[in-house]
């Protein structure tokens, strides 16, 4: 498992501010955290050396793209041992947002995206033909009460303080 980084206060309100936006510009954050452009450009290049941003992106609306029905889908295999290649499987499907490999009785959960029931349907039906997978389980998601993406900075404990700038 990897180790955490210690990241200090500047570090984690910078994070905080691209994670709202990833567009908004370096002279911006500085303005906003009372710092030079410089210093805020060299913090967020050390953090990207690091691995402590990953990337930048773009958060899309589905339903403007025609897909407007997310789902959940627990999926149970028999033997474990095939739980790589089975994540593989679930991962190449069309549809699948997420895949998580899990402890306990269900050994993946998957986020589902499409337009339609007949199109879940498909996918639920393309999961099923794997294989080791003898079980599925489906929950339609109504509405999002919160969703982020990347960390959820705020439960940042303990990493903060006087450590090093990134």
């Amino acid at each position: 498992m990897k180790q955490a980084i210690q990241i200090d206060e500047k570090n984690r309100r910078i994070l905080t501010i691209l994670q709202e936006n990833a567009r908004v510009s370096n002279a911006e954050i500085a303005r906003q955290l009372g710092m030079t452009t410089s210093a805020v450009f060299e913090r967020i290049r050390k953090m990207e050396e690091r691995g402590i941003i990953r990337g930048y992106s773009v958060q899309v609306e589905p339903a403007a793209l025609g897909l407007p029905l997310s789902a959940f889908v627990s999926v149970k295999i028999n033997p474990h041992r095939l739980a790589p290649e089975v994540g593989r499987a679930i991962a190449e499907i069309e549809g699948v947002e997420e895949a998580y490999h899990l402890t306990g009785e269900e050994c993946f959960l998957a986020r589902i995206r499409c337009s339609d029931t007949d199109s879940l349907e498909r996918i639920l039906m393309q999961i099923n033909d794997i294989e080791p997978v003898y079980a599925t389980r489906t929950v339609i998601i109504l509405r999002s009460a919160k969703e982020i993406s990347g960390a959820l900075l705020s439960s940042v404990v303990g990493g903060l303080g006087a450590g090093e700038g990134a």
